[in-house]
């Protein structure tokens, strides 16, 4: 048995009340799941001293997690798409906190590795199951809430990371562990209301071509993945462009804090953006303004550049909400699938571009990196132009 959920008109009215809960719920499991996923840079340093890891050693901990939630997004979409929203997302949850008690568990350096790996495994089931749901949910109209299922992720990783840097000073890092353990049981909790028990009949969508809905994908899992390498690659350099400037650690932190504020304004702006101006245009404003944003933070004294960081927040971390929106237009009927390979893509990227622009400046500058970063931004133009075949009209795609 099936449940539709059409998007709400003056006929389906009654149907508003169940979407917007389905929202609540996948927004609250992602932003979970995100916190989780940057919460645990907190607890870096206090590893490295436990211990005694290198820098490197630090990056293969953290890939144990990271690396398991990228990798598996797609067996984990195949594995569970015959369970109901509720069921996934709960799992998920569950899965994730079981990670964090394993962590916190005193089971010495094999037990943090093993429960990372678990923790990793619940997060790769819950962004193609969540995703879905939103889209299953609206149908059609999806593109917005998607860029609010988006944004909920850049709450949780700025709550989860500030809570456990607050906690981390008056408790030791096992029982920070073990409330975040406890938090997941109470998210799960939480969904047992918020996620429909059976699957969710899929929405009028909306479908591509059948021909260039595939081509119009794997581009766009491109496009997404180099939005992703050019966030990262600035990030990389970021903390030192502003100690070059003159600015100390506490600086740095202002200015990473200005960056994400703005980046998570920009996941709802950009949203909006493409239901207006639609996916094309969108996204060739917000990548030339990326473009010459970073590069104008290369030349602009300190003052100027905490100015500008809060702007290119927006354009370079909403970008990604056009992408996302874009999603089930060109997944050819397979949503939960083309979510998968999308957050692989983006997850891989975000992965492997910091390594690949922190060699570039090796073997040149940082002020090269940053360039770098900046031409990559440019080169998203040229190629979100190849998707125009396989787009809907924008009359069609856009909500009143």
């Amino acid at each position: 048995m099936t449940v539709s959920m059409q998007p709400a008109t003056a006929e389906t009215n009654s149907a508003w009340p169940a979407q917007k809960r389905n929202l609540f719920g996948a927004c609250l499991a992602h932003a979970l799941h995100d916190g989780y996923t940057d919460g645990l840079y907190a607890f870096l340093p206090v590893w490295q001293a436990q211990f005694g890891l290198s820098y490197a050693g630090l990056a293969a901990v953290r890939a144990l997690y990271y690396g398991t939630m990228g990798g598996l997004q797609i067996p984990a979409d195949l594995a569970l798409r015959r369970l109901s929203p509720r069921a996934a997302l709960i799992l998920a949850t569950l899965v994730a906190a079981l990670g964090m008690l394993i962590m916190a568990l005193p089971l010495g350096f094999s037990g943090l590795c093993v429960g990372l790996a678990v923790a990793g495994i619940g997060s790769s089931i819950q962004h193609p199951r969540g995703s879905m749901l939103v889209t299953d949910s609206y149908g059609q109209a999806s593109r917005r809430p998607l860029g609010i299922y988006n944004f909920s992720g850049d709450l949780g990783k700025a709550v989860l990371p500030a809570l456990v840097a607050l906690l981390l000073p008056l408790l030791a890092w096992r029982p920070v562990l073990g409330l975040l353990a406890v938090l997941g049981v109470m998210v799960a909790a939480a969904l047992l209301a918020m996620a429909p028990a059976v699957i969710v009949a899929p929405g009028n969508r909306g479908q591509a071509r059948d021909e260039g809905g595939r081509g119009g994908f794997a581009m766009l899992a491109l496009i997404g993945g180099l939005d992703t390498a050019t966030r990262m690659g600035y990030l990389l350099f970021l903390p030192f462009l502003v100690q070059q400037q003159g600015g100390g650690s506490p600086t740095v932190g202002f200015a990473l804090a200005l960056l994400f504020i703005g980046g998570a304004l920009g996941k709802v702006t950009c949203g909006w953006l493409g239901e207006r101006l639609g996916v094309i245009k969108s996204v060739m404003l917000t990548e030339v303004a990326t473009a010459a944003l970073i590069a104008a933070t290369l030349v602009t004294p300190l003052a100027a550049t905490l100015a500008l960081l809060p702007l290119l927040g927006v354009v370079l971390n909403g970008t990604s909400s056009v992408l996302y929106g874009t999603v089930p237009e060109l997944a050819r009927g397979d949503t939960g699938r083309a979510f998968a390979v999308f957050y692989t893509s983006v997850v891989g990227s975000g992965g492997i571009a910091p390594i690949f622009y922190g060699a570039v400046a090796d073997h040149s500058s940082q002020t090269i990196g940053v360039l770098a970063s900046a031409a990559t931004a440019g080169l998203i133009v040229p190629l979100v132009m190849t998707l125009r075949p396989y787009l809907r009209p924008l009359s069609s795609s856009s909500t009143a």
